[in-house]
């Protein structure tokens, strides 16, 4: 793909669809893909090492987002979950996971309860009993005592199910796809009039966008970064009505997150999110592999600072 010209019109907000106000920086498609080919072992799929720049933008929204948008590849996912072993760690810390319990705490006996990208659907755990939950995954397959999952993306579930439920969840989803707004679109079909759209994504400023070279917060995996205002613009954008934004304090899961930034001896700053500089390489490396042993020994630290943001919106009827 040729790369995206100094003087070309900012791109749009994929929210909003209006112009960025401003382009953060500009990343060489080569350092990522070596980055993910070298650092993470794996294949970066679609993005290529030959796809030119990839700028990093604000929308007038808050929103933070990459364009081009390479989304990672079905195989992408496949094999960089199945080889950290995503999945399985994210069901053995659900009961702590401060998303899952935001979410759960809106459903309610009877209700009717749909999650998008459901992982092995360790959400459903926390589920009030009478509660009636879908989870739809097309990435994985879930193991035999999972709870009901479909293999099918939330555009064809919707086009079967209009209408039908009183919460739609996504949790961690939305910062991966390329069409947020289309996505959350097509949740939102699936709810009846009344019913409530809750979907948590990374906000930033954080510790994921204060780690330099942090893969986990880059495309292909992480596309779009999120703020409060964003969440609004997004249930604007969906004809809702929001009840609830919210920044959501860490919980256990962002504990080596946390202690890997308290150990880096770098910092972005703006402007210089990812940088070629083998400082840089070596220093997050360290730091990563020194947090993942200091959180488990220590656990979350009681000065962690928030990673994720939360709306709650509601369906007009």
């Amino acid at each position: 793909m040729p790369a995206e010209s100094d003087a070309a019109p900012l791109p749009p907000c994929p929210i909003t669809g209006l112009p960025a106000a401003e382009r953060l920086q500009w990343i060489p498609a080569k350092l990522l893909y070596d980055l993910w080919h070298r650092g993470a072992r794996t294949d970066p799929a679609p993005l290529r090492r030959d796809s030119g720049r990839i700028g990093l933008y604000r929308s007038p929204c808050g929103l933070a987002f990459f364009h081009p948008a390479f989304a990672g590849s079905a195989a992408f996912y496949e094999g960089l979950y199945g080889r950290l072993r995503v999945h399985e760690t994210i069901a053995g810390q659900a009961p702590t996971r401060g998303d899952y319990r935001a979410g759960a705490a809106l459903a309610r006996p009877g209700d009717r309860v749909l999650e998008v990208g459901c992982g092995h659907g360790a959400f459903a755990a926390l589920l009030p009993p009478g509660t009636q939950y879908q989870g739809l995954e097309p990435h994985g397959t879930p193991p035999l005592e999972a709870p009901p999952i479909l293999p099918e993306t939330a555009a064809a579930h919707a086009a079967r199910h209009a209408g039908e439920y009183d919460l739609a969840c996504a949790f961690q989803v939305l910062e991966h796809v390329a069409d947020p707004l289309g996505l959350a679109r097509d949740m939102a079909a699936c709810l009846r009039p009344g019913g409530r759209l809750a979907l948590v994504m990374p906000v930033w400023p954080s510790p994921h966008t204060a780690l330099p070279n942090n893969l986990v917060n880059l495309p292909p995996h992480h596309l779009t970064w999120w703020t409060e205002d964003a969440c609004r613009a997004l249930a604007a954008a969906l004809g809702l009505a929001v009840e609830r934004t919210a920044v959501l304090p860490a919980y256990p899961l962002h504990a080596a997150l946390t202690w890997s930034v308290k150990l880096c001896p770098v910092r972005t700053r703006p402007g210089a999110y990812v940088l070629p500089r083998w400082r840089w390489h070596l220093s997050v490396a360290a730091a990563m592999l020194a947090g993942r042993v200091m959180a488990r020994l220590f656990g979350l630290p009681r000065d962690a600072l928030p990673v994720d943001v939360l709306l709650v919106a509601r369906k007009p009827g």
